[in-house]
């Protein structure tokens, strides 16, 4: 099937647009957006057909996993820290989850993981580069 295995691999942040005005527009906590801005976040995932794994590596040794499985409901935790439940889709090859106040969508384009949130109206879109 199409996209099976794709996603598979580490990838680091090499950059973001709309990060200031995202965070603001999603309410984060300052300390976590000051923690977030040009961040070496390292994320590694793991997929094996509908299964993910989804973990982000932050500096300093934090680390975050989310597991899901595309079309079912699952445990997740936002940006913030904060956790709730939502199903994740695929969508013409991307991921397209809905987090409490945007909407998170990933896909592999050109060898990099690109990552858009939009909240709002807001469209965040943040690139990494796969090192693994």
């Amino acid at each position: 099937p199409k996209g099976t295995m794709a996603f598979t691999g580490k990838y680091e942040f090499e950059g973001d647009e709309n990060y200031d005005a995202f965070v603001q527009k999603i309410g984060l906590p300052s300390d976590k957006v000051e923690m977030g801005r040009n961040c070496k976040i390292v994320t590694e995932v793991v997929q094996n057909g509908n299964d993910f794994t989804w973990t982000q590596h932050f500096p300093g040794g934090r680390t975050t996993t989310n597991t899901f499985t595309v079309g079912k409901e699952a445990d997740m935790e936002t940006m913030g820290g904060k956790n709730f439940k939502a199903t994740v889709k695929m969508e013409d090859g991307k991921l397209v989850a809905d987090f409490p106040n945007y909407r998170h969508t990933a896909e592999i384009s050109g060898g990099k993981l690109v990552e858009i949130s939009t909240s709002s109206g807001v469209v965040y879109k943040r690139t990494s580069k796969k090192i693994a």
